[in-house]
């Protein structure tokens, strides 16, 4: 423990205190007095409790003085016990009473029983609010971290956030303000029976970049009024898998749902069937002016044209509203996964929550391809270190070759490891018990997955939950396996990833649309300083996860609009947040109706 442990917290003192039950000379109501023990003065005026700082446990004390009191008067029982009832009654429901001195600090408020039975009790230099326990729990928690110099004192305060955490960290964000809204305009134009041409499209990547790829592919079509073929897929990516588009997508669903928007067909047109396409890869990121004023001619002279690349090939922002709304309508309500693979889906689900039991699906990106191309090697071995880096120069596209594996960790450049993962989802106050579905690959590093189980030994994958018999249509199929736990983590209660990615990106989007179900971003550049911290013996296990609950109390997958950068690949995509574009506010859509009915109430006036 550092040094400055020893000195006075701004929240928290070491002062002892009593609590008294004396008479209020001036409404003879009882009122509760805190006597600090080393002062010579048998009460406290109202400047020194100001001054001073009161320690939570103050309401405890204050009931252990009221039993002393009725062993002394049993005539007065009837009466200590009925006011006992409303303190306690008090500290359940409303928990404590705050105000901020001058110097913006919390204070707990001296405590009149007058105040409990509803009287106003008298402030000064403060503002006295009254918060619920759920704002409770998150005020004390800032408070609590601005004086992480006290770790001793923390032990019982953060053994009573843990108890008022137990039920926010399953429940869900308050976000009724907030809605869907990607129903078309009405002046939405359905697909021209002419066409310019058709859009042959091969969809690269992984699963998730193909599928947010495939939804540009549909706004594009818009955009350039051409008939889109149903995608085909990459084969050629890591997993090698020969799944066609059929075999993931509900191809059916996906082409009834998108009718009104663009004329998608299942094959080529025999007549175009022998003519060679003008092949293209459209240039990333680009603007509805670029297909429109450059694309456009092509399709028309050629009629076909394919495209190589559909990943981010159109802009995150600055498109028109209703090519907003038809990205999310392809995304969210037609690219649907087939029966089969949703059918399994919803059968693992069931498994997880069976008993009523809520469970986390935890993005767990340590798989050997992954940490070879990020150069993370962070409590593997020395083999197993080389064997990452031998991977990682076999890889001719991969570009960065040389890499520091303990700099990139301490840059947040490195997926969590499974250790790191699991001492995190316990800081945050999830318990041992809790049911965790692992959303990745294979873990990779001997003992990488045992270092987890060791504190949440409740693991789950898509190979323990399903039996052999239902896994084995999938089984050849890397990205069938992937929309399997697609589905898992899209209706987990928590969603927690340990690394920005393409899955990462696509479920926390998607469980935004869906009502901003509680998805967890870790901090990972401040994670590992605060872990290392805590294995040096520098941070007690108290201030550890104080400061981790401080430091992602605002990484839950609250709302928050999107993020614009200098360039698109700086700032915040799309597909991760889809607000604005697909999910409205009702208090400003209210506030614009207002306005707008105030312009055409002044109009009309003026008019008269």
């Amino acid at each position: 423990m550092s040094s400055s442990a020893t000195t006075t917290s701004p929240l928290f003192t070491a002062t002892r205190r009593r609590v008294d039950l004396t008479p209020d000379e001036n409404n003879n109501h009882n009122h509760i007095n805190i006597v600090n023990n080393n002062t010579s003065d048998s009460q406290e005026t109202d400047h020194d409790i100001h001054d001073n700082h009161h320690h939570p446990y103050l309401i405890i004390s204050s009931i252990k003085g009221i039993f002393r009191l009725l062993r002394k008067d049993v005539g007065r029982k009837i009466m200590y016990v009925l006011l006992l009832m409303a303190v306690v009654s008090m500290f359940v429901k409303v928990a404590f009473w705050y105000y901020y001195d001058n110097n913006g600090h919390l204070e707990l408020l001296n405590i009149n029983v007058n105040a409990v039975i509803g009287k106003k009790s008298r402030r000064e230099n403060g503002l006295l609010i009254l918060k619920t326990i759920r704002d409770d729990w998150e005020f004390a928690q800032r408070a609590i971290s601005d004086s992480t110099d006290h770790p001793t004192r923390f032990s019982v305060i953060n053994r009573v956030l843990d108890k008022l955490s137990t039920s926010e960290i399953w429940k869900k964000l308050d976000t009724e303000n907030y809605h869907q809204c990607i129903s078309r305009p009405p002046n939405w134009k359905r697909p021209l029976k002419n066409s310019n041409g058709y859009i042959l499209v091969h969809a690269n990547g992984g699963l998730n970049q193909m599928r947010t790829g495939i939804c540009d592919m549909v706004a594009i079509a818009k955009i350039m009024n051409a008939t889109l073929v149903l995608p085909s897929l990459d084969h050629e990516s890591f997993w090698s898998d020969p799944s066609e588009f059929k075999d993931i997508f509900d191809w059916r669903h996906f082409m009834k749902v998108l009718k009104e928007d663009v004329e998608i067909v299942e094959y080529l047109p025999p007549h175009y069937g022998a003519k060679e396409p003008f092949v293209k890869a459209p240039v990333s990121w680009s603007k509805a002016s670029y297909y429109r004023n450059e694309l456009v001619p092509l399709l028309k002279t050629y009629k076909v044209m394919k495209f190589t690349h559909t990943d981010s090939r159109i802009a995150n922002n600055d498109l028109a509203g209703s090519i907003q709304k038809l990205r999310c309508r392809a995304n969210y309500e037609a690219l649907r996964y087939s029966p089969d693979i949703e059918d399994l889906g919803k059968i693992l689900i069931n498994r997880l929550r069976k008993n009523g039991k809520p469970y986390i699906a935890l993005h767990l990106r340590y798989e050997k391809d992954m940490l070879a191309f990020t150069g993370c090697s962070h409590n593997l071995t020395a083999f197993e270190d080389k064997e990452l880096r031998l991977m990682r120069y076999n890889v001719q596209h991969w570009k960065e070759k040389e890499i520091d594996s303990k700099e990139r960790r301490l840059e947040g450049g490195c997926p969590m490891t499974p250790r790191e993962a699991a001492v995190f989802l316990k800081a945050m106050g999830y318990p041992s018990s809790t049911n965790v579905y692992i959303v990745a690959g294979k873990i990779y590093g001997k003992n990488s997955l045992a270092a987890f189980k060791e504190n949440y030994p409740n693991v789950f994958t898509h190979s323990t939950l399903a039996t052999e018999e239902e896994l084995e249509p999938f089984m050849p199929y890397q990205n069938r396996l992937a929309a399997l736990d697609y589905i898992v983590a899209l209706q987990s209660d928590v969603f927690v990833y340990t690394y920005d990615g393409n899955m990462a990106k696509a479920v926390q989007g998607h469980r935004m649309f869906e009502g901003f179900r509680k998805t967890i971003n870790p901090d990972r550049l401040n994670f590992v300083r605060l872990i290392d911290q805590l294995d040096e013996g520098a941070l007690s296990w108290d201030e550890f996860s104080l400061k981790v609950k401080h430091l992602h109390a605002k990484r839950l997958g609250a709302p928050h609009i999107r993020k614009v950068g200098e360039s698109p690949r700086l700032e915040e995509y799309f597909y991760a947040n889809p607000l604005p574009g697909c999910i409205c506010n009702r208090t400003q859509e209210n506030i614009g109706r207002w306005k707008v009915e105030q312009r055409q109430s002044m109009y009309s006036a003026s008019q008269r």
